[in-house]
């Protein structure tokens, strides 16, 4: 290809074309003018939506990577520009989502004055990214950029930052052209004798259990995890990463797993005896008490990170590639199974232990399961933190891969307006609904001015219970009812805000309400808040007490 002579905002932007990019969020300033002035030039070549804050540009790189299955991106200047993406970078990283966050310093002379508005971004982000780079050569740049995408999607995806000084931005360089190279699943760490392992312990096993992260979401593997769940002919369970991996619809699907998982699957995973895991890494919140968690069990751990085996728990065997690639092999290897009898034991656990609640009065649950009803579970549903994540992930039926984004490892309240809008710019033809307590809300509510700016029609669902209801359900359960700073009674009234950053909204108080609200909102196509009105009071169950065994989950009822 013809070289060019381009200056270093016009290579920016020519590598994000060749790397696929259509949309970038971001905030301008200072130091990076020079790639703003470019995108102005450049017309509608990159659609760039201008957020209300950074941080909500970070949260939409990763809505539009979770839910398109591309690296994100998003812009920011120097100093306070910069380190606002910081928590949605983090949050990023903790899910392995792959982002490039580009942000651009002062100039080379000034590095390591204390100038105004510098900071050094790739020191203060690298605990939290797969890689940092600072450009200080305009020569260097265009292979910065395509390394930096490179390294987001391969392997076990995660954010990258590039940080370019000011004067990089201006100066010239030549510019060769180079497209984007394919992408193959990470098959090279897959080991015979692993593989060999892994079939004997399937093959050899009575009560076998399914277990399947967010590492099956990352490696698009929904059609060999389907295969595999029917050559092992074993129940499956998720974690919160893990939704929409393998069909919450099908009768061999007991829920999720861990502090507010179902009774059939915390029971099942303990009386089972070889554990499956698939692209998980055991948080804490998935497991409980280390020691006891599945302790009936031979473990198998299958994950395209190393530094993931026996990190959390202790594996018998494991298998290191991508999913995809580790599935299509055995596959291939195994012997049709048949486990008749632990499938309906498991079928028994659902059918005596189901979920439940109150539906004389609007709850949480009641709004999760009319939503779905109102989406035919054909939405992209994206959550904040908090009790409504847990309502969300337990009653919403994710029968699709990249339909269900939430903030897991970090727990980042205000994350979810802002991944909602980037879902609906990656996927415009979906229902794109964010669901948040009114506590997380607050974190992000100026997100719904950037809707509004740009009529992006997200629906945005408020389980307003004026608490932090996570936190005050601990505060009820192990402080004795010390409500120490978790009530929001004040005078927010969430329509008026919305009204008056540029959207409509409606408070409802029944089921009717809301259906009618929701229904409403379905066909505006703009942005709409629905402020539900539930009581304070209401929990998430099952639970598990922090540190507890999985299999000790209980309810109100059990208490």
């Amino acid at each position: 290809m013809k070289p060019k002579m381009l200056n270093g905002a016009q290579i920016i932007l020519e590598c994000l074309k060749e790397q696929g990019v259509d949309t970038v969020f971001g905030y301008p300033g200072g130091t990076i003018l020079n790639v703003y002035d470019e995108l102005y030039k450049r017309g509608s070549e990159i659609t760039h939506i201008l957020t209300s804050h950074e941080q909500g540009a970070a949260h939409a790189a990763d809505g539009y990577a979770r839910a398109t299955g591309k690296v994100g991106v998003c812009f920011a200047t120097s100093g306070p520009g910069a380190t606002n993406l910081v928590t949605g970078i983090a949050t990023a990283y903790m899910d392995s989502i792959p982002v490039v966050a580009i942000t651009c310093n002062v100039g080379k002379p000034l590095l390591g004055k204390d100038s105004f508005q510098e900071v050094d971004i790739t020191g203060i982000t690298m605990p939290i990214t797969k890689h940092g780079f600072i450009v200080k050569e305009i020569e260097d740049l265009a292979e910065t950029i395509r390394r930096a995408f490179e390294i987001a999607r391969t392997g076990r995806k995660g954010p990258v930052i590039v940080d370019i000084t000011k004067d990089v931005t201006s100066n010239l360089c030549t510019y060769v052209p180079a497209p984007a190279p394919k992408v193959y699943p990470l098959a090279h760490l897959i080991q015979e004798k692993d593989i060999r392992r892994a079939v004997e312990m399937i093959e050899g096993a009575k009560r076998p259990y399914i277990f399947l992260g967010g590492g099956c979401v990352s490696a698009d593997a929904k059609e060999e995890i389907h295969e595999f769940v029917d050559k092992v002919h074993a129940p499956v369970a998720d974690t919160l990463m893990g939704k929409g991996a393998f069909d919450g619809t099908d009768p061999r699907y007991t829920g999720m797993v861990g502090m507010h998982g179902t009774k059939a699957s915390n029971l099942g995973i303990s009386n089972c005896d070889l554990l499956i895991t698939l692209g998980a890494r055991f948080s804490d919140r998935v497991t409980g008490s280390v020691k006891t968690f599945a302790r009936n069990a031979t473990i198998l751990h299958i994950d395209v990170d190393p530094a993931e085996i026996n990190k959390n728990v202790k594996a018998d065997a494991q298998v290191i590639g991508d999913i995809k690639a580790v599935l299509t092999i055995l596959n291939k290897r195994l012997k049709q199974q048949e486990h008749a009898e632990w499938l309906q034991e498991v079928e028994d656990l659902k059918e005596k232990y189901p979920l439940t609640y109150d539906k004389d009065k609007m709850t949480g649950p009641g709004v999760i399961e009319k939503m779905y009803e109102l989406t035919k579970g054909d939405a992209v549903i994206v959550t904040e933190v908090g009790q409504h994540q847990m309502w969300t992930a337990q009653y919403y039926k994710f029968k699709e891969p990249r339909t269900f984004l939430s903030s897991g490892g970090l727990g980042t309240m205000g994350y979810g307006l802002g991944a909602a809008l980037g879902a609906k710019m990656g996927k415009p033809d979906k229902t794109v609904v964010n669901v948040a307590g009114d506590g997380c809300f607050r974190m992000n509510i100026n997100e719904i001015a950037t809707a509004a700016r740009y009529q992006i029609p997200v629906i945005q669902v408020v389980i307003n219970n004026h608490v932090l209801g996570m936190v005050r359900q601990w505060q009820t359960l192990f402080y004795e009812e010390r409500y120490s700073y978790t009530t929001l009674q004040d005078g927010v009234d969430f329509v008026k805000v919305a009204e008056g950053l540029g959207a409509e909204g409606r408070r409802v108080t029944t089921i009717e309400e809301f259906e009618e609200a929701f229904r409403y909102a379905q066909k505006i196509n703009r942005p709409f808040v629905i402020d539900c009105m539930i009581d304070r009071d209401e929990k998430v169950w099952p639970m598990v007490a922090p540190g507890g065994a999985i299999e000790e989950c209980f309810t109100g009822e059990d208490l």
